[in-house]
């Protein structure tokens, strides 16, 4: 395996962290909520014996990144921008995008707003999906019916960063498991965290129990030592965008032109397969839907060389 190095790049008025390795075709890799660029630990391994370049970025209010103060400054346009400026301090003119859960949605948005510097995009559970016909938190009111929904829960400032920054390892104990597993458990066709009776926070529809067995107790020192530093503040302020991403996106043709895969979790709770039904009509370059079976959420940690060998058939074509 190539030297994983670790570096900052200033882009879009922040330092961004970045971890790379290896030469050849640049591939970008956007982790989701709440992770950080070690979440590519394994593929950053694979590509760059494969002959490519890997990079994975803290992205905006993650790890050791910079984490601005103000809400707006999360938006989707400003999430985009970094990565644009990072290839632009990298010397790289064209890449591939590839994100996973929220890092899916900057990586279709990233190949939508400046489809000139990522010519291939891969989404892992996180489907493109066409623009809503309203405001998504309505969207997302409408859906919850009086009961908690968690995007809903985020809005308000300060209260969800409370809740999850008063222990950091309890808090990412309940989301590093197995979600799939927590639904039958809970008996009940709510996503676990997502959806459930009115009241309460995030954390009472999470267990505290060990996390799961995609990591080793290592691995999870990583995470728990990155939000320790970091807090939960910017990560949740991603969720405080949907509105202004909506409104900001307006002029935009929601279609991705370019060469596409999408790998699917069959046991997702939160980003089920059969969201990426359909895709092909926006994105008509789709080469591949694939689901990776016995999966959760945690699809590149859990089934890493499912997804490497997908990620790296895919990169060769």
């Amino acid at each position: 395996m190539a030297e994983v190095k670790h570096h900052f790049v200033h882009t879009n008025g922040i330092a961004m962290h970045v971890h790379e390795a290896g030469s050849g075709y640049p591939v970008v890799l956007c982790h989701g909520f709440p992770e950080i660029w070690y979440s590519w630990r394994h593929q950053i391994k694979a590509l760059s014996q494969a002959g490519f370049r890997a990079i994975a970025p803290d992205q905006r209010g993650y790890g050791e990144s910079g984490k601005p103060g103000a809400i707006e400054a999360y938006s989707l346009r400003h999430l985009v921008a970094d990565l644009t400026g990072m290839l632009d301090q990298l010397g790289i003119e064209r890449c591939a995008i590839v994100g996973h859960d929220w890092g899916g949605i900057v990586a279709w948005g990233a190949a939508m707003m400046a489809p000139q510097r990522f010519e291939k995009v891969a989404g892992l559970n996180t489907p493109f999906l066409p623009r809503p016909p309203i405001k998504p938190t309505d969207l997302f009111r409408a859906m919850a019916a009086g009961k908690f929904h968690y995007i809903v829960y985020f809005q308000q400032p300060g209260i969800a960063e409370a809740e999850l920054e008063k222990d950091v390892r309890r808090t990412l104990r309940g989301f590093y498991q197995d979600l799939a597993a927590l639904k039958l458990e809970a008996g009940t066709n709510d996503p676990p965290g997502v959806l459930g009776a009115a009241g309460g926070g995030i954390l009472d529809r999470l267990p505290d129990r060990p996390h799961g067995r995609f990591l080793t107790d290592a691995d999870f020192e990583v995470f728990v030592k990155a939000f320790e530093r970091s807090g939960f503040r910017g990560p949740i302020n991603w969720y405080r965008n949907f509105d202004r991403n909506w409104e900001e996106s307006a002029h935009l043709e929601y279609r991705i032109n370019q060469p596409a895969l999408m790998i699917c979790a069959q046991r997702d709770p939160v980003l089920p397969p059969w969201m990426a039904r359909g895709m092909k009509n926006l994105v008509p370059n789709l080469t591949r839907t694939m689901v990776i079976e016995d999966c959760g959420h945690w699809t590149q940690q859990e089934k890493p060389q499912e997804v490497n060998e997908a990620l790296i058939e895919f990169l060769r074509t």
